[in-house]
C-alpha cells in the first residue's frame, strides 16, 4: 500500500485527487495540506511514502517545500503537480531531490502511472518537459538566462515578478529587507535588466509566470 500525502492549496483539486486515489486499492491517502509549512509538519508526524506535491502555494513554494521535506531524511518520495509546463522548475525540483514533475494538463491514468513509478523509487517527468530537458543538453547557458540564477534568486524573482513588494518577499522567504534587495540587484545584474517591470517582463517571456 502507497501512503500518500496530498497537498495543494485548493480544496477542490485536492479533493479531486484524493477520490482518484482512493480509487486505486494499493493506494491510501493518508493526509491532506494546503500548504508547505503544513505538509512539512504532517511529513514529520505521519511519514508518507509519498508526498503529491503542488507547485504553488500560499506560503512556501514548492522547490522550498521540497527541500525541507528531503531534509527531513525520512525516504519520503516527492511528486510536483503543476500547471508550469517549464523544463526549469522541472530541473531544479529533481536536483533539489523530487522524484517526479508532473503537469496538470496530465489524464488521470498518467497521474496514478507517475505515483506507481516513483513510489517504486523510479523517476517520472512529463513527457512533454522532458523533450524541453534533453534539447537543453549541450546548449549554452547563455540561451536559458534563468539558469544563471541561484535557487534562491529565482524565487525571489518569481514574487517580484507577481508583483511583491520587497517587504512582502523579505516576509514570505524569511529573509532581511537588505538580503532581498542584495538578491534582486543580483538579478537585474545577471539578467541585464533595470527595474520591476523588465523582472515581471521577463518572467512572463519565459514562461516562468501567467499572464495572469
Amino acid at each position: 500500500m502507497i501512503k500518500i500525502l496530498v497537498v495543494d492549496d485548493h480544496t477542490l483539486v485536492r479533493d479531486g485527487l484524493c477520490r482518484l486515489i482512493e480509487g486505486e486499492k494499493h493506494m491510501e491517502v493518508v493526509g491532506q495540506a494546503g500548504s508547505g509549512h503544513e505538509a512539512v509538519k504532517l511529513c514529520r508526524e505521519i511519514k508518507p511514502d509519498l508526498v503529491l506535491l503542488d507547485y504553488q502555494l500560499p506560503d512556501i513554494d514548492g522547490l522550498e517545500t521540497t527541500q525541507q521535506i528531503v531534509a527531513l531524511g525520512l525516504g519520503t518520495r516527492i511528486l510536483i503537480l503543476t500547471m508550469y509546463a517549464n523544463e526549469e522548475y522541472a530541473t531544479r525540483l529533481i536536483r533539489a531531490g523530487a522524484s517526479g514533475f508532473l503537469v496538470k494538463a496530465a489524464s488521470a491514468d498518467e497521474l496514478l502511472n507517475a505515483i506507481q513509478k516513483v513510489a517504486n523509487k523510479g523517476i517520472y517527468v512529463s513527457p512533454s518537459i522532458m523533450e524541453k530537458m534533453v534539447s537543453r543538453v549541450g546548449q549554452l547557458q547563455e540561451e536559458k538566462p534563468e539558469s544563471s540564477l541561484s535557487d534562491r534568486e529565482i524565487q525571489v524573482l518569481l514574487r517580484l515578478a507577481r508583483g511583491a513588494t520587497t517587504r512582502e518577499v523579505s516576509a514570505s522567504l524569511n529573509l532581511s529587507i537588505s538580503t532581498v534587495e542584495t538578491y534582486r540587484a543580483r538579478i537585474l545584474e545577471k539578467l541585464n535588466l533595470r527595474n520591476n517591470s523588465d523582472i515581471t517582463r521577463f518572467a512572463i517571456r519565459r514562461g516562468l509566470i501567467d499572464l495572469d
